[in-house]
């Protein structure tokens, strides 16, 4: 072990002795020589998965009930809260290159084992929520498109956990290669309805210009704090602190430096494609509902069956389906993962890893399927607004952690945030746990 992991071994309580996902746990070789581009594409991939939880079904609703309001004035809060979840999933990044342990890993050893406890429990609530959202957009895209009923297609939504154990065997590159292909087949879908729906060029470059106006207009707060609160998904922190670890990068100083740069890259690149698709569905409910008078949009059917007639061709309804899919099956992938790192993190369980997915799927799929048998299409809108409302919760229980963690000396050694990053980060932190708790008041009491 070099002095560096040595060093930075002795801020942890106890020596790791498990590696997260070792079924895939630096599988990946980096090129040693070539092209800093070469090196660059070696470690691209993991920040893909991490995007998927920024344009799922659960951040749909925020972003059609902002355009149809509010037209172009919110694009400034989907640009804000990217920023915000760039900054974190590079910290997260670090953490797992830097130390070898995902953020679940690194709770379970720094915290006394009831706080420890209690964090797993509200991550896989939080899991469970966003895996709500996840499995609903799926099933409302398999209605709209094909007919199927809700409660089929949230039981279809089981199948991943075979198609992810498929990929997995293959490498963890196939998993990534899916997740990228849904994730352009979510952008081409978008690029074509901007284009359909002819925004004015001008006023959405006004809309990333932060206004006043938001923080005057109650209503308009309400839905930018649900934007925001809907943005940074607390199960993505975990995720990424742990599959930045498929890449055989060396155990060095220079090795992990490399590593961090490369791996920032990608999870930052990979956002802004996020940020683009967000906007992008900001956009066109502006420039096709608020620009008709349609302001009370905030469901995805209403949303589907409305545009067709709008934009005047029947494919807009369709490619909106189609990207609903994509976006739905792309998050139960990760959503799956990251329920898998959480609980090997925390709790040190060892399964089968058919066995782990399953249980996983499960905790997902049973509330999933008795709120659609209790309550069908009706349901459907409230159920995605409870999944952001329950993450809203969670949120701060990971970003907490993780500033710590990244800031601490002895846990980072010469890695450890610089002071401006600190306050950088702890300043987001903040901002994030102030304005979900403002957004959980309004909620419950507003």
């Amino acid at each position: 072990m070099s002095d560096q992991s040595a060093a930075q071994e002795k801020g942890w309580r106890h020596r790791r002795t498990s590696n997260t996902l070792p079924e895939v746990y630096r599988s990946m070789k980096i090129p040693k020589t070539g092209s800093w581009f070469r090196k660059f594409l070696a470690f691209a991939g993991p920040g893909y998965l991490v995007a998927v939880g920024y344009m799922d079904p659960g951040n749909w609703a925020t972003d059609l009930a902002g355009g149809s309001k509010f037209g172009y004035t919110l694009l400034s809060v989907i640009l804000l809260s990217n920023l915000m979840a760039i900054l974190l999933q590079a910290l997260a990044g670090k953490l797992g290159i830097v130390t070898g342990r995902d953020l679940a890993q690194a709770c379970k050893d720094h915290y006394s084992k009831p706080v420890a406890m209690t964090l797993w429990v509200l991550c896989e609530l939080a899991i469970a929520a966003c895996d709500l959202a996840e499995v609903i957009g799926t099933a409302i895209a398999l209605n709209l498109l094909f007919g199927i009923p809700l409660i089929a297609g949230v039981i279809i939504t089981v199948l991943d956990v075979l198609l992810i154990l498929l990929l997995q065997n293959k490498g963890f590159r196939y998993i990534e290669a899916l997740v990228i292909v849904l994730i352009v087949t979510i952008g081409g879908c978008f690029l074509v309805e901007l284009f359909w729906s002819q925004p004015q060029v001008g006023e959405v470059m006004r809309g990333f210009i932060p206004s006043t106006e938001i923080i005057s207009n109650p209503a308009m707060l309400y839905i930018a704090i649900g934007i925001l609160g809907a943005t940074v998904m607390p199960h993505n922190l975990y995720l990424h602190s742990s599959i930045v670890q498929t890449r055989q990068f060396e155990q060095t100083e220079l090795g992990k430096r490399q590593a961090i740069k490369y791996a920032t890259w990608d999870s930052t690149i990979a956002l802004f494609f996020a940020l683009f698709i967000n906007a992008a569905i900001l956009i066109i409910a502006a420039a096709s509902f608020y620009k008709a008078g349609h302001t009370e949009i905030a469901e995805i059917g209403e949303a589907y069956h409305l545009l067709a007639p709008m934009l005047g061709t029947t494919a807009a309804s369709v490619l909106f389906g189609v990207a609903l899919l994509a976006a739905g099956q792309n998050s139960t992938l990760t959503g799956t993962l990251a329920g898998q790192i959480v609980m090997e993190g925390f709790l040190n369980i060892r399964l089968a890893p058919w066995l782990r997915r399953l249980i996983t799927r499960l905790i997902a799929i049973i509330p999933a399927v008795i709120v659609t048998w209790l309550y069908g299409a009706s349901g459907t809108a409230q159920l995605l607004i409870l999944s952001q409302v329950i993450l809203s919760l969670q949120l701060s229980f990971a970003v907490i952690p993780l500033v710590k963690f990244t800031s601490d000396k002895q846990k980072m050694g010469k890695f450890a945030n610089p002071l401006w990053l600190q306050v950088l980060a702890w300043f987001v932190a903040i901002v994030i746990a102030g304005l979900n708790i403002y957004l959980l008041f309004q909620t419950f009491f507003g």
